[in-house]
């Protein structure tokens, strides 16, 4: 079987004020992909700041990575919103990023949902065109599960898909991601499995199995939370096993 190249992205930037999750800076240095908290899940001015000069210190390419505004619950808890109010409530944060990309002389790379929202946008035909639709708006590629309303939206807007899965996350038996509001810890050679599974056979490990992955696939961005324990010795281990597989890609 043909294996499939892929990428590493992590969701950054996730403090606020004095307190911090995640260790950006070395984090920084294991992916290729940063999606940057908006402001409504977590960040603020300073961290979105810095946040981005991190990223271009390394050559890791920004995209914005907006939430329900829902800081109590880090954007892990789900809320109503109207298409219309969602779009809206992602180009405010999406313009936000954008000005620090501008001071920082950077571009916008990607918009991916985060946290509740993400499975909310996956699940909802509507939602997902107003998602998109904001992807579309600023002129980049929507970041998203593959064989959800994320990828069919993506097509009928015509905005580049960029499928994406989870190292530090599990998939239920259907497999739907499962999205819960604190992260586990992974021992690394569960995520060696999973990763190794999934670039040379594109199978996903659910939890009572493997599922093949979405027909036509033939790139994905590996995700490694931030927040998940272990985030840096997981991150290294995926990006590893990434460089690895590159480079038998034809």
């Amino acid at each position: 079987m043909t294996r499939i190249r892929a990428t590493v992205n992590c969701d950054m930037g996730e403090g606020y004020s004095l307190y911090r999750i995640g260790d950006d800076e070395a984090l920084m240095q294991t992916i290729h992909l940063a999606n940057v908290a908006c402001g409504f899940h977590a960040s603020d001015f300073s961290i979105m700041n810095e946040t981005v000069r991190i990223a271009k210190a390394n050559n890791v390419l920004v995209g914005a990575h907006p939430s329900l505004p829902d800081k109590q619950g880090f954007g892990r808890r789900e809320m109503a919103m109207e298409p219309d109010e969602l779009a809206a409530c992602f180009i405010y944060q999406v313009g936000a990023l954008l000005g620090f990309l501008v001071a920082h002389d950077m571009k916008l790379n990607h918009l991916k949902p985060h946290g509740a929202v993400y499975g909310m946008t996956a699940r909802d035909p509507a939602l997902a065109r107003a998602a998109v639709g904001v992807a579309k708006t600023f002129g980049v590629p929507f970041m998203g599960l593959a064989g959800t309303c994320h990828q069919t939206a993506a097509e009928e807007l015509g905005v580049p898909f960029i499928a994406e899965w989870f190292a530090d996350l599990d998939y239920s038996p259907e497999g739907k991601l499962i999205i819960t509001k604190k992260h586990d810890p992974v021992p690394l050679r569960v995520v060696q499995d999973r990763v190794n599974r999934l670039l040379a056979e594109q199978q996903i490990t659910t939890t009572a199995g493997h599922l093949p992955l979405a027909a036509g696939v033939r790139e994905v961005s590996i995700c490694c939370h931030s927040d998940t324990p272990g985030a840096v010795e997981i991150a290294k281990t995926v990006k590893a096993l990434v460089d690895a597989n590159n480079a038998q890609v034809a």
